[in-house]
């Protein structure tokens, strides 16, 4: 898996005019699934972002978690995290999971982010959405399962 954390002060992801999830102060995720992802990946990332310690503390450092700080999560499917630009000038998304088995990854992935008590809105995995944000600091985490 992919995944692009931004921490942010507000963020909304809007299809056809209309907003679907908006969250304030948390984190916007930006998740991408390939076909040999499987649980095991998903508890990794579910563990890393709900313990990732990138909230000031009153000393101004970043030490508190999410969780420490009453944050929310807006996830987001994006496929596109797998572009490979290598030849040419059209990406190639052939790295990217085949998308029913990528929806059912996003899905568990956004249900086991919920079960550790954390605000979960997220966007629908396959449209075609406007996301918005307020990136706060700017912090800007790039985590890859493969890596």
């Amino acid at each position: 898996m992919r995944l692009l954390l931004q921490r942010v002060s507000q963020a909304s992801v809007s299809i056809d005019g209309t907003v679907h999830g908006q969250i304030g102060p948390g984190f916007l995720l930006l998740v991408g699934a390939q076909d040999q992802d499987t649980s095991e990946q998903i508890d990794y990332l579910v563990r890393k972002i709900s313990h990732l310690r990138v909230f000031e503390d009153d000393a101004g450092k970043m030490n508190l978690s999410i969780n420490d700080v009453g944050g929310q999560i807006l996830s987001v499917s994006q496929f596109t995290l797998y572009a490979n630009t290598k030849k040419g000038n059209r990406p190639s998304f052939v790295g990217a999971g085949d998308p029913q088995h990528a929806s059912q990854i996003y899905d568990e992935f956004n249900q086991k982010l919920a079960a550790t008590g954390l605000t979960v809105a997220t966007g629908v995995f396959g449209a075609d959405m406007q996301v918005a944000l307020v990136n706060d600091g700017p912090v800007t985490i790039w985590f890859d399962t493969d890596a």
